[in-house]
This record gives C-alpha cells, sequence and structure tokens, in this order.
C-alpha cells in the first residue's frame, strides 16, 4: 500500500464542535496521527450525537482518542509529555484557554523547540475581543453572512449548516501544511494565530470589496444574480415528487441566446413573446412578473426531468439537492464518494470521503470514530509508556478518565 502523505505527523488535537475537528480529521484522512485529548466521565453529556455515527463519525474518523482531566495536574502533565512527542498541537478554544494551562505556544516550545501550536481561536489573540466565545452561527452574524442571507420577506436566515465552521476548518488544515512546509525547510516551529472570524469574513466576496472600497451597507441579494445579470435567475418549486413537496429547480438564463433557447425548450409558450420580456434588460425591470411565469411552469414538471430539459437546450439548471438526494447522487456515487466503515458491533455506516485524491499517495478512511478515551491504553501505555499500575493510579486520581 502506497504511504500516506502526512505518515509520520503527529498531532495533539484539543480541538472541539466542528470546526476544530474539521481540521484535524483532513490532516488524519491523510496519513496523520490525530490524538484528541477529550473530557471524559459520567457528567459529559454529547450535545452532538452517538459517536460513531452521524456528525460525530463524520469529524472524528481516523481519529484517536485519550480522556484526560486538564483540571488535575497529572492531566497537564500527560498533555505536555503528548506535546513533546508531537509535531503540531491544535486548539479551537478562545485566545485564553491553554494559557491558563501552560499548553500555550510560549509554554511548549521550551518543551519542544521546533513545536508548531495553531490556536483556531473565533476572534483571534490580539485585539479586544481576543478573549470572547463564539460559534459558527456567531461568526456568520459578525460576518454579515446571516444579514446577506433572508427570506422572501427580507428577514435574515442565515445558513442551516454552519458554513463558519467549515471555513475555519479548512483553514486550520492549510494553516497546518503550511507551518509543517516551513518548518521542513528551516528546522523551525512556530505559532500560528488564526482567526476564524477573518477566515470568513474573507470570504464574502463582492460584498466586502463594495464595503471596503464604497462603505456601502449590504443588503441581502435575494435571488439576484451577483456575477452578470441574468433573468430569470432563481429557484422554482416544482411537482412533489413520492410524497415529497419539497422539490424545487435552480435556473439561470443570462443572454439573448440563451432565452430563445429556454423558451423553445418549454415549447414557445404565449409568455415567453411577451413584450415585456423581449430582451434580458426588459426581464431584469419585470423580474417579478417573469419569476411568475417561470413558476407556474415548473410547478407541473418534476424536477429531473425539468433539470434535463434545459440542460439538453443549453440552458443552466440544476435541481436543488437534498440529503437524500446527494446520497443517491451519481456522480458521487461513480466516485465512491460515500465510503463504508465498519462498527465494532458489526454492523457498518458511510461517512463522506475524501475529496482531495493524491494518485501517489491516496487518503483515505480508515476507522471509525472512536469513543472518547477509547484509546487510553495505546496513548498512556504504548505512547508514553505508563504500565497498567500506573495508569490505574492515574484513573483513581481522577488524572484520567476510564
Amino acid at each position: 500500500m502506497a504511504r500516506r502523505a502526512l505518515e509520520g505527523v503527529r498531532i495533539l488535537d484539543f480541538t472541539w464542535v466542528v470546526a476544530g475537528p474539521v481540521a484535524t480529521r483532513i490532516l488524519a484522512d491523510q496519513g496523520a496521527e490525530v490524538i484528541k485529548l477529550e473530557r471524559g466521565g459520567a457528567d459529559v453529556v454529547n450535545v452532538m450525537g452517538p459517536r460513531r455515527i452521524g456528525l460525530q463519525g463524520e469529524l472524528h474518523r481516523n481519529k484517536r482518542s485519550a480522556a484526560i482531566n486538564m483540571s488535575h495536574p497529572r492531566g497537564v502533565e500527560i498533555a505536555r509529555r503528548l506535546a513533546a512527542m508531537s509535531d503540531l498541537v491544535m486548539d479551537n478554544f478562545s485566545a485564553r484557554v491553554m494559557r491558563s494551562w501552560g499548553m500555550d505556544y510560549a509554554s511548549l516550545v521550551k518543551v519542544k523547540p521546533d513545536i508548531i501550536c495553531i490556536s483556531m481561536s473565533g476572534l483571534g489573540h490580539i485585539g479586544p475581543r481576543r478573549n470572547f466565545v463564539s460559534y459558527g452561527p456567531t461568526l456568520q452574524a459578525l460576518a454579515g453572512f446571516t444579514r446577506m442571507m433572508a427570506d422572501a420577506r427580507g428577514e435574515p436566515a442565515g445558513y442551516g449548516y454552519s458554513y463558519a465552521d467549515m471555513a475555519g476548518g479548512y483553514s486550520g488544515a492549510l494553516a497546518a501544511l503550511i507551518a509543517l512546509w516551513h518548518r521542513k525547510r528551516t528546522g523551525r516551529g512556530q505559532f500560528v494565530d488564526l482567526s476564524q472570524f477573518e477566515a470568513l469574513a474573507s470570504l464574502a466576496g463582492p460584498a466586502l470589496l463594495d464595503i471596503a472600497v464604497n462603505g456601502r451597507e449590504q443588503e441581502p441579494p435575494g435571488w439576484r444574480s451577483q456575477e452578470r445579470p441574468a433573468a430569470p435567475h432563481g429557484v422554482y418549486r416544482c411537482r412533489p415528487r413520492d410524497g415529497d413537496d419539497d422539490r424545487w429547480l435552480a435556473i439561470a438564463v443570462r443572454s439573448q441566446a440563451e432565452w430563445e433557447r429556454f423558451a423553445h425548450a418549454l415549447g414557445n409558450p404565449q409568455w415567453t413573446v411577451d413584450s415585456r420580456f423581449r430582451t434580458l434588460y426588459l426581464r431584469m425591470r419585470n423580474r417579478e412578473a417573469l419569476d411568475a411565469e417561470v413558476a407556474r411552469w415548473a410547478a407541473a414538471q418534476e424536477a429531473e426531468a425539468a433539470m434535463m430539459l434545459l440542460q439538453e437546450a443549453g440552458v443552466a439548471a440544476g435541481v436543488v439537492l437534498n440529503g437524500a438526494d446527494l446520497a443517491a447522487d451519481p456522480q458521487l456515487a461513480a466516485r465512491g464518494f460515500f465510503a463504508p466503515v465498519e462498527l465494532p458491533d458489526g454492523g457498518s455506516t458511510r461517512v463522506t470521503g475524501v475529496p482531495i485524491r493524491l494518485g501517489a499517495t491516496p487518503g483515505s478512511v480508515r476507522s471509525v470514530a472512536p469513543e472518547i478515551g477509547e484509546d487510553n491504553d495505546y496513548i498512556l501505555g504504548d505512547l508514553l509508556g505508563l504500565g497498567r499500575a500506573e495508569r490505574a493510579e492515574l484513573l483513581e486520581q481522577g488524572a484520567v478518565w476510564g
């Protein structure tokens, strides 16, 4: 089997919730050994669902877990010993947390001079809000995304899933690779201050430019095209399928030639030759009336069939996929995107695969997400060399959880 690109890299992972675990999952998929240090104990409530399936299974596959009590001096001692054996230490706490444990870069560089510490805090380590606690939805609001995503009434809607966590997670993985490459060239580690707020704000696109250059307050764009003029341009509800009345089709018509192909594909109904829709300029001016006509047509169509009809005519159109659609998507299936993972009870689940395919050193999904503390024996025994008696003593003292 080909070596994976990051084999030999060890990451001590303090991250939690979503953004940080996304970053370390990307690195684990490519072969890095990711050791999660987590809070255990009977009072820990897993608000994110079962560990081995669903979102938790996605976030923590290919990782190992140790349940270490960071409020106990011996727990901190264990963490520092693991840091001395690691290439990177990653967290996504607010700026003050790692410092309070003596696990910040200034402390760990004394233990391992070439250590890389990546702090994926919400707002960064400098500035008046550096100690604020944040979550993806709050960062989306701060960065203006919630305002830009509005419903038909103009009320802010935001995202159903936390886009901020994905932006932060992918930025964190990229930061790790950059820092590792720097160390390979120079032999020196470093501290990486990653503000998830800034990672998200940098993705605001034209809105950010308009704010910075023109000082204009941003209004929700609705379904208006933000790249070039287009009409019709939006999503239109289609005929129910198998009891599902939430079927939608996205359509974008950007030129006169596309409009003519669109009208022909629909059978040239009378409204397509209405004088209000004769040119793109007029279609833009009469957008509401045009959308009403397109919506009436779409309501009688099956979404997939309408998509194929328009695509074959050279018109941009696509079904708005839901989770069930994605699970059965033929393109994803052809690429084996959903990877099967065996569960300890003999069952199996599927998780999203590795979207980055390296020809020489392919990443892979190799193991199911561990339960909290599942790898205590490996981490404390095999890595740190602690015997059974000492591990039992740590458990009795409350420095680790069983």
